[in-house]
């Protein structure tokens, strides 16, 4: 008897039909090419217009609180329009993650239930988005540019929830 590893071939071909066969990782833009242009647009034109504003609001009376104000939106605007730009949606395994303010993750073990919300006619202005529903409280949207990312996520929870059969010995 050979030793290839932690387990035999055997063991591992049953660790897999458990865990289902390991799939690459797939990763999409969370939001459509479109969208982050518009993004981009749309934060350069804010920009813009606040510099062409700039004389007339050199001459308006400003509290610090005011400006304070005013700095904090427009570093909003930008951090914004930068994880529009930016955000990933990625799974590796049975794990979901989405790049943004504040990654999101969830693991497939972890979902109660999920709903894929996808309008097929406007899929280049919105995204595809899944909401997940955990077993112990919360929920969490997802994004991803590529449906199949989310669909295969929701593959991964359907392997989970559904139970295994019972091993009877027969080959």
């Amino acid at each position: 008897m050979s030793d290839h590893g932690p387990g035999t071939a055997q063991e591992q071909q049953d660790n897999d039909n458990i865990d289902g066969p390991r799939t690459p990782p797939l990763e999409s833009a969370a939001f459509p090419p479109l969208l982050r242009t518009l993004a981009v647009v749309l934060v350069v034109d804010i920009f813009a217009f606040a510099l062409w504003s700039l004389p007339s609001l050199r001459t308006t009376t400003w509290s610090t609180s005011a400006l304070v104000v005013f700095g904090i939106a427009a570093l909003c605007v930008v951090w914004v329009g930068y994880w529009i730009v930016y955000s990933r949606t990625r799974i590796e395994g049975d794990v979901l993650t989405q790049t943004w303010l504040w990654d999101k993750r969830v693991s497939a073990q972890d979902v109660a239930q999920l709903k894929l919300v996808h309008i097929r006619m406007l899929e280049r202005l919105i995204a595809p988005r899944l909401l997940v529903r955990r077993r112990y409280g919360g929920m969490t949207w997802f994004h991803a540019a590529d449906a199949s990312v989310l669909v295969a996520f929701g593959e991964q929870v359907a392997k989970r929830s559904i139970p295994q059969k019972p091993d009877n010995g027969e080959p």
